[in-house]
């Protein structure tokens, strides 16, 4: 069976090295042979916003492999239900599946409580994506706050712009 492993991280401090081999090592255990790995090493927010996981729509289009296999349901999306149903309904119209190593029920697609278990898990990423953030906010603003009563600057340095004339 043709598989591409699919790893994505959501912080610069991580790295999807620490995914691909242990997806490689359950591909290998299953007789499954990878053929590509899409690996998005930069968080999804920056660049070009998930530009792997394009290549991997298309790719699955041309019908070069049958399964996508993830460390987790998070890593391919954080947007919840309404975002995740139409990746993965995308996915599954090409004839491909997506397993996740983290959920097994994931390679039960016409199982009874997967759409369940989908919106569910789905709905947690998100809720989680926006809990981060709210906390990164938090501290950033914190941080501006101190910085003023410190006299210390916060963020990035203001640019100086010269006056040409």
């Amino acid at each position: 069976m043709k598989v591409v492993i699919y790893a994505r991280v959501s912080t610069e401090e991580q790295h999807t090295e620490n995914q691909i081999p242990v997806l490689e090592d359950w591909a290998k255990r299953r007789g499954w042979e990878v053929v590509k790995v899409y690996s998005e090493d930069e968080t999804a927010w920056k660049a070009g916003h998930q530009k792997e996981l394009a290549q991997l729509l298309k790719d699955a289009r041309k019908g070069d492999f049958k399964i996508v296999i993830i460390w987790a349901l998070d890593r391919i999306c954080r947007g919840g239900p309404s975002a995740i149903f139409p990746l993965i309904g995308t996915i599954h119209s090409y004839g491909v599946q997506v397993y996740s190593l983290q959920e097994s029920w994931t390679e039960q697609p016409e199982g009874p409580m997967y759409g369940l278990l989908l919106s569910i898990f789905s709905w947690v990423a998100e809720m989680e994506s926006k809990r981060r953030s709210e906390r990164t906010k938090a501290g950033m603003l914190r941080a501006a706050q101190l910085g003023t009563k410190t006299g210390k600057a916060i963020g990035r340095p203001k640019k100086v712009l010269e006056k040409v004339g």
